[in-house]
């Protein structure tokens, strides 16, 4: 049986485009969002330390991991697509800033011999089976006073109402038309509402959250903040059309979340209005 980790490899192979199905890459207004998010944990960082240390698990191609270099951060960024680890290693290649990990089934990275300031998740927990598993392994690479941040995952299906979901779901199909692959969608979906998940598919084993109705927030929330001075679950609409992502934010909808978790362990530091001048002298 094929795993789901050489699924996931497969399915972000050579020639794989991340920006049309990613709202964060494609729709500067969550970019901006996750920018500010990131800017502000570095700060923090350079503050109590005078550097910062990332994580980014799942970098892609690097736009996320480029938003932290720009922060000032030194970056290791793991990927488990090999194709995706190549192309990270060319982007970065005169960068001593940034170090790739190719993690093939992502739990080299969880036993490293250094801590780290900040971990990003972007667009990655609800790949992962037992997410809360690892976020729980992850957390336990964050240095005191450390931060933790999640983002782009879609918030629990049975939590969220029936107008919320018929929205989502007639977003989702409207742009598999626009792609021109609604068929595999509804073939993917329906399997999916009869409780069928074929293991030899990627696109029934890569987006998982859609079997298990998406990633509890409530619940990872509860994980993390005793372990944190500041735990906060942020939602927020996120589709892939730029049209129906603005219908959504005026309608006031939400499909996504973040989760900031600020201060493992200590006090959290909030810069002034001064020492945020002078972290963004760094770059």
């Amino acid at each position: 049986m094929v795993s789901w980790q050489e699924l996931q490899g497969k399915a972000h192979g050579f020639g794989y485009d991340y920006d049309p199905g990613s709202p964060h890459l494609s729709h500067l207004r969550l970019k901006k969002r996750l920018g500010a998010e990131i800017w502000s944990a570095v700060d923090r960082s350079f503050i109590r330390k005078g550097n910062c240390r990332v994580l980014e698990i799942g970098g892609g191609h690097g736009t996320i991991t480029e938003l932290a270099v720009a922060a000032g951060a030194s970056v290791t960024v793991t990927e488990m697509s090999e194709a995706s680890a190549v192309e990270l290693r060319k982007r970065f290649a005169h960068n001593d800033r940034v170090r790739v990990i190719h993690d093939r089934l992502g739990d080299e990275i969880l036993k490293p011999e250094s801590t780290f300031d900040v971990v990003l998740c972007v667009s990655v927990l609800h790949h992962i089976p037992d997410y809360l598993g690892y976020v729980k392994s992850l957390v336990d690479l964050i240095s005191p006073d450390g931060d933790l941040i999640t983002f782009q995952d879609p918030m629990w299906y049975p939590r969220r109402s029936r107008r919320n979901m018929a929205m989502y779901w007639a977003c989702y199909f409207a742009w598999r038309a626009f792609q021109g692959n609604l068929l595999r969608g509804l073939g993917t979906r329906i399997r999916h509402v009869r409780g069928i998940r074929d293991q030899r598919l990627e696109s029934d084993m890569v987006e998982y959250h859609v079997v298990r109705q998406g990633v509890d927030e409530v619940a990872l929330a509860s994980l993390v903040e005793k372990q944190f001075t500041s735990t906060a679950v942020v939602p927020y609409w996120s589709t892939q059309s730029g049209v129906l992502q603005r219908l959504g934010e005026r309608l006031s909808l939400h499909s996504s979340f973040a989760l900031v978790a600020t201060g493992r362990g200590g006090t959290t530091v909030r810069p002034s209005a001064g020492e945020s001048l002078r972290s963004a002298q760094r770059c």
